[in-house]
């Protein structure tokens, strides 16, 4: 019951974000953003979180650990995503990959020290991430527009609208000891933002307009992800938030 309440919270504030970013349209935007002046506001929110919280605490984290132990621990946090990544794959019909990730998930947890070593990657058994926004998507759901989410950051709408689905299926997040899945949430977090310092300082440096520079790479690589790194070149210039509408 407490999943299935945490996942109805989520979908609400998916409706909620739609319908305020609903508010800040206006006649001039851009095809794939039309929520451009909120999208900022919210950026702009984020921006100022992550350089007062997440980047320090990132930079102390980095600092503190030797490497050897952070690979570990994103190792762990990989292990644990393969589980969703295996029943993404399996509802697409990606057997191939399905049995790949299957194989991973097993070599890594029990050959692995439950994660901490990626075996996996070594005996040359490839990662398949997959998400349920990627899999509305291979299933001819468009992307929508593009949203930023306060503090999760970007999104479109399709894959604002899955998250409480993959919220679901993540296996921290359903854990019953709140004690034990609120450390395990942080230490993601922390560890993921440690990942992305040295290129979030270039992109600082080196982008004229850094939302612009974000929401095109994100929209990008999303499209990317959804086509498995092939995207449809149909020559009609479609925006990435019409990825997902070709026939598969």
């Amino acid at each position: 019951m407490k999943s299935i309440a945490n996942s109805a919270r989520w979908a609400m504030a998916a409706a909620a974000l739609a319908i305020v970013a609903g508010c800040a349209t206006g006649p001039n935007a851009n095809p794939a953003d039309p929520f451009e002046p909120f999208n900022r506001g919210v950026s702009r929110f984020n921006d100022t979180v992550d350089d007062a919280v997440l980047v320090p605490v990132a930079t102390a984290y980095q600092r503190a650990l030797p490497q050897m132990v952070r690979t570990g621990v994103n190792n762990f946090f990989n292990n644990l995503g393969d589980v969703w990544n295996l029943a993404n794959n399996v509802v697409q019909f990606k057997v191939q990959n399905s049995a790949e990730t299957f194989m991973r998930l097993n070599v890594n947890t029990f050959f692995g020290l439950g994660g901490l070593l990626d075996v996996a990657t070594e005996a040359g058994i490839p990662r398949h991430e997959e998400d349920f926004g990627q899999t509305l998507g291979h299933w001819g759901v468009g992307a929508g527009p593009y949203v930023v989410l306060p503090l999760l950051g970007s999104s479109t709408l399709r894959d604002t609208a899955a998250l409480p689905v993959d919220r679901f299926g993540d296996p921290v997040a359903q854990m019953d000891d709140v004690a034990w899945r609120n450390s395990l949430s942080v230490l993601r977090i922390v560890d993921t933002r440690s990942q992305y310092l040295r290129a979030s300082r270039l992109l600082g440096e080196a982008a004229l307009d850094r939302y612009s520079f974000t929401r095109d790479a994100f929209l990008q690589r999303r499209r990317s992800q959804v086509y498995d790194g092939n995207p449809p070149d149909d020559g009609a210039g479609n925006s990435p938030a019409d990825d997902g509408a070709e026939s598969k």
